[in-house]
């Protein structure tokens, strides 16, 4: 039985359900978020109580949900080597990436050149998972 395409490379853009779209047009008239009079606060409570939505669907903690302006700088933000995790630290040595992944992951962030092994895919596009062996 053939598998069913499904269709994701949407390229920072994609269909709008109608209630989102109203909800980006009213985000639209928001103020600046970091100011401290009413219409700064108000656009706060809207920045705020998206991330507690955000943070309820994936069963998070509200502080830990960060927002980007998009794909790349969310990639450039979490590829490092080096972490804080509560009162202890983590360290990555080593990144492996897809050769079909985005040029921001294919770069490695902060990682060194000789930390990132890139992997390669066949004609679907499927990384070649024995490289890993």
């Amino acid at each position: 039985m053939a598998a069913t395409r499904a269709y994701l490379d949407y390229n920072a853009s994609a269909p709008l359900m109608a209630e989102a779209r109203s909800a980006a047009v009213a985000a639209l008239d928001a103020a600046n978020p970091s100011s401290v009079h009413s219409e700064g606060r108000a656009a706060r409570r809207l920045i705020e109580d998206a991330r507690r939505d955000v943070a309820g669907l994936v069963n998070a903690r509200p502080e830990h949900v960060v927002f980007t302006s998009g794909a790349t700088e969310a990639a450039s933000t979490l590829l490092a080597p080096d972490w804080q995790m509560g009162r202890g630290s983590v360290r990555i040595s080593h990144l492996y990436v897809s050769a079909a992944d985005h040029p921001c992951i294919l770069n490695g962030g902060r990682f060194s050149a000789p930390q990132v092994t890139r992997i390669g895919v066949d004609r679907d596009g499927i990384a070649d998972l024995e490289a890993l062996t």
